[in-house]
């Protein structure tokens, strides 16, 4: 059966309604991972102009989101939490560096790893991460958001080194 944004929504759904945790977050992840395999899926997110954010799917119960982001040319964002929520990131087209980060102090962070994101790969981010995107080309990614992240306050952190 070929993957659909109703079918991936649903599939959620039924994972998040029986616990919305860390670990049940891993499995929404792996639901996103078997989905971005599809191209015709990945092709049907992006059939209309996305660009910088637009919201594919909101659950009017739970809250969840699944927002299709369409990057032109280089972006780099600092290190920054999600406020209350967690995101989920999955990697449709181009590559993107991530970097995530421990923090030290408040407002402060050190770079833990980094890790280039390709297509296909995905990787969760719970409450309260850091971390923080750059991309040297255009890019396309699929992100699950914990909630609707539009206007969500964020942590920005400043980077410290070796603290």
């Amino acid at each position: 059966m070929m993957m659909t944004l109703e079918i991936l929504a649903a599939q959620i759904r039924e994972v998040l309604i029986r616990e919305n945790s860390p670990a049940s977050r891993e499995q929404v992840a792996g639901l996103l991972k078997s989905a971005l395999r599809g191209e015709d899926f990945v092709a049907a997110q992006f059939v209309n102009e996305v660009g910088q954010r637009k919201v594919l799917y909101e659950d009017p119960t739970l809250g969840f989101c699944i927002v299709a982001h369409e990057y032109q040319g280089a972006k780099s964002s600092g290190p920054h939490d999600h406020g209350p929520s967690w995101a989920i990131y999955g990697q449709a087209e181009g590559e993107t560096l991530m970097r995530d980060y421990t923090p030290v102090a408040p407002g402060q962070v050190r770079e833990e790893r980094s890790y280039l994101m390709r297509p296909g790969d995905v990787h969760v981010y719970n409450e309260g991460a850091v971390h923080s995107p750059s991309r040297v080309t255009s890019t396309r990614l699929i992100r699950i958001e914990g909630m609707n992240l539009a206007g969500v306050v964020r942590s920005e952190c400043k980077v410290v080194e070796g603290a």
